[in-house]
């Protein structure tokens, strides 16, 4: 039926290929439809008609200062009564609001277009900022002249306004003026072209989609789960209102027939397949007599370094996407593939459209952070600073992949956060840190970002309207660190237990010491890295406190203090000054300790460190093993390969606790858990023959969780009467060779002796 009218009369093409699919919808679909759109009426996302009518009373307000405002400049100028009577200015409006999208409290995208002898540099950001600042409606004003995109930001009556200004080269600007006319654009300057640019691709972008209202319902609900999944600002180097309007306006193009519900689900279908850096154009690019420049990366060759190109349908054509960075396009990626697959569940009712805008856990994603601090003297002040220091966040994410040469990845998270406690005017924002997917880490290898950070604080510092009081720090924090006042009702959520199958998405967020490389089974392989810090889960921390020993805290190295320009603010939280070491993020301070004043700060081979604790091994490293591991004797001559064995495993434990970089802070439940870890690598990889020589691989009868059975049952008690496995039928009764080792990692830690203690009882 749909196949025999579509034959009589061709549909229109949209775009500039042939749809993929000309399939109309059926019952089902419109049936999803219709419940996405009751979950967007109630998630809030559309405005009552009294706000709306306030809105328009709002715009017809400011369409009367702007002509009122352009009568006097034209008065001023000796023009005759008559000019000053045609003198006239014209408000436009684009954004989500001109494209039917905007929510409740959505701030209004405006344009004024005024004539030729009104300029912007004079008129606009000193007389009619005067003007504004005088009308007691006008709050929050906020010119921002070297904007790519000259605003004046501000409050009208409690409704936000962004109010671009454009100067056409007409005496007298015609009520009825069509900026989507090119003739506009006659001798006038590149920022005014982008001034106007706005209003040109809203009216494009709804002349060139097949069904305006899906197309509105499809980006209401894109915006809504962009702004969820923490990709929603073009400022932090994701994308904006008019990215997202662009995306979602191309898969219209391509299913020009699909309902809201097929949309949403096509959109990641696209999307998660696309080559980029191939380009978004709802049209072919146009070039025009009046030589402005289009993107062309052929000619331009800033233009191949865009890494999302998304192009405006109006001419001039700009990438409208070049803030995306190769590490905000990753995490983007990562979400398409995350809407992916919920929509594939929807498709075949295994999941509901809630699932689809669950938020992104941002600080459970991370093992590392970047914390920047923002504070000023009052609310005012740190509006304004707050706005210059977020535009330049992005700059931050691209210097530090430029720095390391896009080993470390960052992903900046576009929420700020408020320290209520705090005495004067304060906001954050965090970063995530992670090195990239599969880069292989040397050890020694170090990303020290100080530097980096350093370069973006002197950046920051040329801010033109700077006042005392306004201050920048930057911290690297770890996610136990992370500020209470983040988490929502001032707690964090708990985390779930890991286990084997969940390691491999922790191992791919982590910077941790190379952990993610794996084996060839493709099981997580384990690594100890001596100079690389060892996290422990908070679950697992929380499930073992109970049952381990006190352990007196061992504390990180004291590195060289860095540059004071990346020191912590006053009252920056917990954090410490950047740097890789390792592959790692280290902490670049000792933490404090009741025991630290009483301790000696003892050199080792690898640095200071501050060490608290019942021994202290002194020397370096090769002597502190020597010292702390007593020589084997009196080993029978069916055990001297076991008691040698023995050894090598005590001198890597001993190791890891001495010659540790980082373990510093841990508690009592990390170390064993690094213990059990241990452990877990010894009886999978190690066993003993007849003749007492050690072998390599895993017997049969000895299961992978020996390890960490071994432990639970040496806290629990182990009963005389319950039978053991037959691989660990053996004397408990430890030779001295096994008991001096158990004595001398006592000395060190007692909840690892412990765990060795009863390995070595099941071994010897």
């Amino acid at each position: 039926m749909a196949g025999s009218s579509t034959a009589a009369e061709p549909q229109k093409q949209y775009g500039i290929t042939k749809p993929i699919s000309l399939a109309e919808p059926v019952e089902v679909d419109l049936q999803k439809t219709a419940e996405l759109e009751k979950l967007l009426v109630e998630a809030g996302l559309y405005e009552s008609p009294e706000e709306s009518a306030r809105r328009e009373e709002v715009l017809r307000e400011l369409d009367k200062i702007v002509k009122d405002w352009v009568k006097q400049l034209t008065s001023q100028r000796g023009y005759t009564d008559q000019m000053v009577e045609e003198a006239n200015a014209v408000l436009f409006t684009f954004g989500s609001y001109r494209l039917g999208v905007h929510g409740p409290g959505a701030d209004i995208d405006t344009l004024c277009v005024g004539p030729s002898y009104v300029n912007r540099e004079e008129d606009f950001f000193i007389v009619l900022h005067d003007i504004l600042a005088q009308t007691d409606e006008v709050t929050e004003l906020q010119p921002v002249p070297d904007a790519h995109v000259p605003v004046m930001k501000f409050k009208f009556h409690g409704i936000s306004i962004d109010l671009l200004y454009a100067s056409v080269s007409l005496l007298v600007v015609p009520p009825d003026l069509d900026i989507s006319q090119g003739s506009v654009l006659y001798d006038v300057d590149e920022v005014t072209v982008r001034s106007l640019n706005g209003c040109r691709v809203a009216d494009q972008i709804l002349r060139l989609v097949p069904n305006v209202e899906n197309f509105r319902t499809t980006l209401r609900c894109l915006k809504y789960w962009a702004k969820k999944r923490g990709v929603y600002s073009n400022v932090t180097g994701f994308l904006g209102g008019v990215n997202w309007a662009l995306l979602v306006a191309r898969v219209c193009q391509l299913y020009p027939n699909a309902v809201p519900s097929m949309l949403v689900s096509r959109f990641f279908r696209v999307f998660t397949q696309w080559q980029w850096p191939n380009p978004v154009m709802l049209c072919a690019i146009e070039e025009d007599e009046l030589g402005f420049p289009v993107w062309d990366p052929r000619k331009y060759h800033r233009d191949r370094s865009h890494h999302m190109p998304i192009i405006t349908p109006a001419y001039p054509c700009m990438n409208s996407s070049y803030n995306v960075s190769t590490s905000t396009l990753r995490v983007m990626m990562e979400q398409f593939q995350f809407g992916n697959k919920i929509c594939q569940e929807i498709d075949i009712n295994k999941s509901n459209w809630s699932a689809l805008f669950e938020p992104f856990q941002f600080f459970e994603a991370y093992k590392n952070y970047l914390q920047v601090d923002i504070i000023a003297e009052d609310e005012e002040d740190l509006r304004l600073w707050k706005g210059w220091v977020e535009s330049r966040l992005r700059q931050l994410t691209l210097k530090i992949e430029r720095d390391t040469y896009g080993m470390l990845q960052c992903h900046p998270y576009p929420h700020e956060y408020a320290d209520p406690s705090r005495q004067c005017a304060h906001c954050a924002f965090f970063m995530g840190l992670s090195r990239k997917e599969g880069a292989k880490i040397q050890e020694g290898q170090q990303f020290d970002i100080r530097g980096t950070v350093d370069e973006f604080r002197h950046d920051i510092s040329m801010y033109g309207y700077w006042r005392p009081g306004m201050e920048l720090a930057v911290s690297h924090v770890r996610r136990k660190q992370i500020p209470l006042y983040v988490f929502p009702e001032g707690y964090k959520r708990p985390r779930p237990l890991r286990h084997i199958n969940h390691q491999q998405q922790c191992n791919k967020n982590d910077v941790e010491d190379g952990t993610a490389n794996r084996s060839p089974d493709g099981q997580p392989k384990r690594k100890h890295d001596t100079a690389g810090a060892y996290d422990s889960e908070p679950g697992r921390s929380a499930k073992r406190a109970s049952i381990s020993p006190s352990i007196s805290p061992i504390h990180q190295k004291t590195s060289s203090p860095p540059s004071s320009n990346i020191a912590n603010a006053s009252g920056a939280s917990g954090g410490s000054p950047v740097s890789l070491a390792n592959g790692n993020l280290e902490q670049a301070n000792c933490l404090n300790s009741p025991l630290a004043s009483e301790k000696i700060l003892d050199s080792v081979a690898s640095g200071s460190k501050c060490v608290a604790g019942e021994a202290v091994c002194s020397g370096d490293a090769a002597k502190e093993r020597d010292n702390c591991i007593p020589n084997i004797k009196n080993c029978t001559t069916t055990t001297v390969a076991v008691c040698t064995s023995l050894k090598r495993v005590a001198e890597k434990v001993v190791s890891e606790l001495v010659g540790s970089e980082s373990l510093g802070g841990n508690k009592s439940a990390e170390l064993l858990e690094r213990a059990e870890d241990m452990g877990s690598v010894l009886v999978e990889n190690v066993h003993f023959g007849g003749n007492g020589v050690v072998q390599s691989g895993l017997p049969e009868e000895l299961e992978p969780n020996n390890g960490i059975e071994v432990v639970s049952k040496a806290h629990a008690g182990v009963n005389s009467e319950v039978p053991q496995k037959a691989s660990l039928r053996h004397d408990p009764k430890l030779n001295p060779c096994a008991l001096s080792i158990s004595i001398a990692l006592f000395s060190l830690n007692p909840a690892v002796s412990v765990f060795v203690c009863y390995f070595i009882a099941g071994l010897v």
